[in-house]
């Protein structure tokens, strides 16, 4: 795959008493493979925020890694079937965040890499939610078609 391309994120939560809730984004990204490991780098906007923040995402089959630095910090690991602690910083403060991934898959095609990701969300050792992330990466000159 080349290394310019298209990411588009689909997260959903499944919250107990509410309907689910979700987030959809379209970044321009740059994609790279090295040691068995895909990675994806894109910047973020937040609105109302004049700094940017930097995502690195690594991932293979089973497991992924979201690096964020700049406005927001946090090194997020979803390893399937293992829960893994984080300290989520962001400009109104530190939030302690519980990941247990259930499940982590990567499909490869020709100009195009899939990767679901569906795990259970603490707060403060709270449970929050049931999440999936859906990533879709293509080649940028394929353009993007939902799915």
């Amino acid at each position: 795959m080349k290394k310019d391309v298209l990411l588009a994120i689909k997260g959903l939560q499944f919250e107990a008493d509410q309907d689910e809730n979700k987030v959809e984004t379209i970044n321009f990204a740059e994609y790279y493979n090295k040691n068995d490991h895909h990675y994806v780098i894109y910047d973020e906007i937040t609105e109302g925020f004049p700094e940017s923040t930097k995502n690195i995402i690594k991932f293979k089959e089973h497991s992924l890694d979201l690096t964020k630095r700049g406005l927001v910090n946090v090194h997020m690991v979803f390893e399937e079937n293992k829960k893994n602690m984080t300290n989520y910083s962001t400009p109104y403060g530190n939030i302690l965040i519980g990941i247990d991934a259930k499940k982590v898959t990567c499909t490869e095609k020709e100009e195009q890499i899939m990767v679901d990701v569906e795990y259970a969300l603490e707060v403060n050792y709270e449970y929050l939610a049931d999440c999936k992330i859906q990533m879709n990466i293509r080649a940028k000159e394929t353009g993007m078609e939902l799915q």
